[in-house]
């Protein structure tokens, strides 16, 4: 399924209401760089980023605009973790190298916020902290079980109850939830535009309407073809996430891009938004089928989940989701929703972020599975000491070989098939 054939932004409520964008031309001239990136989300930008801070020459070709995918389109949630939990992080890589990814992975949303600091980004970022939150005994068990081995590590991590979510959320909806204080939430086309605009000021260039349509190895290095010009590298990022195409073989069908929507109301009353949220972490529930939300801070709810396998531009496109924020919070009946929209994030089928080096200077990092804000920005700052050190550089995340999966071809059909199990799991309380 292709993207939009248009260069401007999907509709949503981040490109009405987003800072306004950095200038980023398209490549018109044969150009010769240390270090070529191919996408312009958040790892492509803050990889750029921290590249052009150590005086490396960088050029960044963004098919469309800089936080044009899933990065200017998300839920706005700085979550920090993986997927799995810390014991099997520990278990899958070992003590060390398990042990590394837990540190990195657990203080990606500090680092976020402190390089939104630092460059003084306005994207509307808030710390107010993160609720994993559990709606039947199954979930609140594992939740319980994560709480512990963040809390055994010494993480500021919070077991809470049900009658301190309900305070918490306005909802008896759940019996538990983890709070992890180092979470919080941001506008993110701001912030993908924000880290594009640091990027340039540092020294990267970078160039929206710019696809890449080929890459091949010449004299040591690498050819980028793009539709006006040539760009010569001697080292390439690969950070395409959830619109991987064929660019290198392969690469593809190692990820699954399942789209994830989200709706949003206009500014409700004040009484109305202290009701549901009076502390304004977000929150994201612990089921097969995530659901998300958080109230931003001009009063809006943003609603999140997985929609239809398609691209959407209107709130009716996911109804189930305004249907269930009703069943949360009764007072919504009525209220005016004015956006509806989605994009397409990166799954890999074990849920931990792939980095590969299938060739020499060639570096591949996708898969965030729906915890991009935090989890690539930081991995901007590892993949640039890849870059600039080579094989001797170790970073926080295992360089794997590159899986293709097989009967990729059906992928919708599974996807689709996977989300209406997963409901009926969650029903189940199984």
């Amino acid at each position: 399924m292709n993207a939009p054939a248009q260069l401007q932004l999907p509709p949503s409520l981040y490109a009405d209401t987003a800072v306004a964008p950095a200038s980023t031309p398209p490549l018109a001239a044969d150009k010769n760089v240390s270090v070529a990136i191919i996408g312009g989300g958040f790892t492509g930008l803050s990889t750029a980023l921290h590249l052009a801070e150590q005086g490396v020459e960088v050029t960044v070709l963004e098919a469309r605009e800089p936080g044009w995918g899933a990065s200017g389109n998300n839920g706005g949630q700085v979550n920090p973790g993986l997927k799995h939990d810390p014991d099997q992080i520990e278990a899958d890589f070992g003590a060390e190298l398990g042990g590394r990814m837990i540190a990195f992975a657990y203080g990606t949303t500090n680092y976020t916020f402190d390089l939104i600091r630092r460059y003084q980004i306005p994207c509307e970022a808030r710390q107010n902290g993160t609720l994993r939150a559990a709606y039947n005994e199954a979930s609140a068990a594992g939740i319980e079980n994560t709480a512990k081995q963040c809390i055994r590590r010494g993480m500021p991590v919070t077991l809470l109850n049900r009658q301190q979510m309900r305070e918490m959320t306005g909802t008896d909806r759940y019996l538990c939830a983890m709070l992890d204080s180092r979470g919080g939430d941001l506008h993110p086309l701001s912030y993908a535009r924000g880290l594009a605009r640091a990027a340039i000021a540092a020294g990267a260039a970078v160039h929206g309407e710019t696809p890449a349509l080929s890459l091949s190895r010449e004299r040591g290095g690498w050819r980028i073809a793009t539709p006006r010009a040539t760009v010569r590298a001697e080292k390439v990022l690969l950070a395409t996430n959830g619109f991987t195409d064929d660019l290198w073989p392969g690469l593809r069908r190692s990820i699954v891009p399942v789209f994830s929507s989200i709706t949003a109301t206009a500014p409700l009353a004040d009484e109305v938004a202290r009701a549901i949220m009076p502390t304004r972490p977000v929150l994201y529930e612990s089921g097969h089928i995530t659901v998300y939300y958080r109230i931003d801070q001009h009063n809006r709810l943003l609603m999140g989940g997985r929609g239809p396998m398609r691209w959407i531009n209107k709130p009716a496109d996911v109804a189930y989701l305004i249907r269930y924020a009703e069943r949360l919070w009764p007072q919504l009946k009525g209220a005016k929703w004015t956006h509806g929209w989605n994009s397409r994030l990166a799954i890999t089928p074990d849920h931990y972020p792939h980095v590969h080096e299938p060739a020499e200077n060639l570096l591949i990092s996708l898969g965030c599975n729906g915890r991009g804000v935090a989890l690539s920005t930081a991995m901007g700052a590892q993949l640039a000491h890849r870059l600039i050190g080579g094989n001797n550089a170790e970073i926080d995340m295992p360089i794997t070989g590159i899986k293709p999966m097989p009967l990729h071809a059906f992928w919708p059909l599974g996807v689709t098939a996977a989300v209406i199990a997963g409901r009926v799991r969650d029903r189940l309380g199984i």
